[in-house]
Formats: structure tokens, sequence, C-alpha cells
């Protein structure tokens, strides 16, 4: 396996919630409202939407349209074929703080997370819920009690796996066939669950902050430790690989022409006010064994 890591495009805010989709790589640039694609070489850039409230999670609805989370109004927004950017749902009445990363089922039913509480206020930390949004819009809370609900993922088998990035875990749900989640587990306990919420309290409890991840079809679940600057590959609910990246990184995805290119978006840190104004963020890459599920 090479870790020997690349820059694929530089010069980013904050980057968040890479997607390969249609050969390209796909993500979203807080700061920017910006969300765009590059081949896998970071080359041929195009601008797919623009979500003045902060793009986040990205998804496609089964008849090829996009859904992203915008987050600071949390809504959802549909890119109609025509380029057209809608509101698909308005989740308003049922995320607490700013909505966060998103998965889109083969149905079309997006699973989103929120906050839980005022991040960059400097809010104590609270438990947030997992929204489902149907296709049609309608608004479902499928999950409650998560600490910061971030990175999603559906298997094939049908798991529902949810980063805890302030719960030093990942919790998994049965999909039942109506998109209600079933059976909760903890699917990986990376630490004890913090007992402080003073977010400068937290920080120091946190032994794992799962931020976003993706699958490999050997059944690896893909983490990136946004505090510890590594890149975990679980199996089973245990670590089996451990990648130093050498900076802070947030999010995931694999990809490249034979799946196996494992893209990471980077930072120096995650705080507004620092990341706001500049452009020092990026995205990395490097090459594993086991290509994308």
């Amino acid at each position: 396996m090479s870790h020997d890591i690349t820059t694929v495009i530089d010069g980013l805010s904050f980057s968040e919630c890479p997607r390969w989709h249609e050969d390209r790589l796909w993500f979203s640039d807080f700061y920017t409202s910006e969300v765009s694609s590059v081949l896998a070489d970071g080359s041929d850039r195009r601008l797919e939407a623009t979500v003045p409230n902060q793009p986040s999670g990205l998804g496609w609805l089964p008849d090829g349209r996009l859904l992203v989370v915008s987050m600071r109004d949390q809504k959802i927004l549909r890119r109609e074929h025509d380029g057209a950017l809608l509101l698909h749902a308005d989740l308003s009445q049922h995320a607490r703080g700013h909505l966060n990363d998103m998965t889109v089922d083969a149905q079309g039913r997006g699973y989103v997370g929120c906050f839980g509480f005022d991040l960059m206020g400097g809010e104590p930390s609270a438990a947030a819920p997992l929204l489902r949004v149907d296709p049609d819009g309608s608004v479902t809370e499928v999950a409650t009690d998560l600490w910061f609900p971030n990175g999603i993922v559906i298997t094939p088998s049908g798991t529902l796996l949810v980063n805890e990035t302030f719960g030093n875990r990942v919790t998994g749900f049965d999909v039942a066939p109506d998109g209600a989640l079933e059976n909760r587990r903890v699917w990986a306990e990376l630490g004890p669950l913090p007992t402080e919420r003073e977010f400068e309290k937290v920080l120091p409890q946190v032994v794992v902050a799962a931020d976003g991840s993706c699958l490999d079809a050997g059944g690896g679940l893909w983490v990136a430790d946004a505090t510890g600057g590594r890149l975990l590959r679980l199996v089973d609910g245990a670590i089996d690989t451990e990648i130093e990246t050498g900076t802070p990184v947030y999010a995931c995805a694999l990809g490249g022409p034979d799946g196996t290119t494992l893209f990471a978006c980077a930072a120096p840190d995650f705080f507004e006010h620092a990341r706001r104004d500049v452009r020092e963020a990026s995205i990395i890459a490097l090459t594993v064994d086991v290509p994308a599920a």
C-alpha cells in the first residue's frame, strides 16, 4: 500500500463532503459558497452550484439531480437538470444548529445530521437528531441523542453508519424498507463518551473525532479523524489501518479511475474565524489497496 500523499487542489477556504460521481471528484467549499467538481488530478474545475448559506453534504436523486445541504438556513437545495437551484426541503423545524453532512440512498431519501448546538458561537455541546428527507421534501426525525452526527454511509447490506464526532463512536442502524432506522447499536467504540459539555473541555476527551467517511469494497469504513491528523480504516468496528496525514483532515472519499484513490479534505483547523478569509485548505490524495464499495 502506497501512502505517498499528493495535493489534488489547494487554495480552498474549507473543503468538505467529497464525493466521487460520474468520474469526477465533487466537494463543497464552505466559505466561498461553492460546490465544485474536478477530475482525479484536480484539473478541469467546474462550478456546479453556488449556495450562499454555506454548502455541505452532497448526494444525488435516482434521476441524477443534485441535492446540497445549505447549512446556515437549514435547508436542502435541489439542482434541476437545467441548472436551476430550488428548495427541496426545509429542516428548520427539526434541526438544531447548522445542518451537516448527508447521504442519499437509492430511493432518493436523504439522511442528514446537524450540529446540535452553536459550535462556532461557543455554546456547550448538546445531542442532536438525525433527520430523513423523503423525495417529496417531507422531513422525519429518525434518531435522537447523537453527539454531532457527521459522516453518514449506507452499506450494501442496508446498515446506516453515522459518525458521532464528539461521541468517540460510530453508531449503526438497520434501514427499514420505509426508511425508518431500527436496531440502534454502537458499531465502533473509539473511546469513552465525553462527560464534559463546555467545548474547550470536550476536545481533550475526544480520542477519535470521526468526521467524514466512505466505504470500501472490503467492508472497511475509512474515517477522517478531525483532531488526530489521520485517516483510519475501521473493519468490524475496530481500527485496521492508520495513516498519518501530517495535517488535520475532515472528510474522505474513494474514487479515481480504479477506485483506489483516497481523497481527503485538509485544513489547518476547523474554526470559522480562522478559515473564512484565507485560502489555506486543500484536498489531498493517496493510494490504497481496496477500492471503493
